[in-house]
């Protein structure tokens, strides 16, 4: 049996997709990555371990995007991405006294206080109002077990982070191909009056080519990744 494609539409108010944030500024790239996407399923199915062997079965195979804008928001030639930037404190306003409230206070690995005092400033940048059509070629083994996860999750959905609540069902159906499952996200769009403004492909194409370190080998405490190519491509 040949590997087919699951259908993910990640919509939301927020959505944020860290890929090469440092220190206090936590940025997000246009579109989601492929680690994010498989962490959604890992909690979609109360996976919370390293999860080696289970990794290693879809880290070859395909992903591709579309992303959608509502139609209101065209008005350029090459619409920009609505990105909201968040100032955060992290640790402050907790009392160091209470053993509860010090869990929130950052510190070191060792349990001591962080240098330069226990509350952190981050700015952390978010993806406004955006949807996306997201074609995963799925392992035969894993394809039923991540469907139906998806549509009874162990643990909370969320896209990128905790405050990035889904507004639709995230899966779409089972396809065949990455062009049936896309053209299956191209009528929801239509239907929820969305124009597709990019589409990332996996490999070297014509159009922008990024070398993301976005491929999870291992989750869990000590987590580990490599790269992969993808271009995007800009629609007219």
């Amino acid at each position: 049996m040949s590997d087919s494609y699951l259908l993910l539409w990640l919509e939301a108010p927020l959505q944020s997709w860290g890929h090469d944030s440092r220190f206090g500024r936590r940025d997000s790239l246009d579109f989601p990555t492929k680690s994010g996407v498989l962490g959604l399923l890992c909690s979609a199915r109360g996976a919370g371990g390293e999860e080696q062997e289970w990794l290693a079965a879809w880290a070859d195979l395909d992903m591709q995007l579309d992303a959608y804008v509502r139609k209101d928001r065209l008005g350029g030639p090459v619409p920009r991405l609505p990105l909201m930037r968040d100032f955060h404190m992290v640790g402050s306003g907790y009392d160091s006294k209470n053993p509860w409230a010090s869990l929130m206070i950052p510190k070191t690995s060792d349990g001591k206080p962080a240098v330069g005092g226990g509350s952190k400033m981050t700015y952390r940048y978010y993806l406004q109002d955006m949807a996306y059509a997201v074609a995963i070629q799925a392992p035969a083994a894993y394809l039923e077990e991540a469907a139906e996860a998806l549509k009874s999750p162990v643990w909370d959905l969320y896209l990128g982070r905790k405050t990035c609540v889904p507004t639709e069902f995230i899966a779409q159906g089972v396809f065949t191909t990455a062009e049936e499952a896309l053209r299956a996200g191209a009528q929801l769009a239509a239907d929820k009056i969305r124009a597709s403004v990019f589409h990332v492909s996996q490999g070297e194409h014509e159009g922008e080519v990024l070398t993301l370190n976005d491929v999870p080998l291992q989750f869990g405490e000590h987590k580990k990744y490599r790269d992969r190519r993808v271009t995007v491509q800009t629609m007219e």
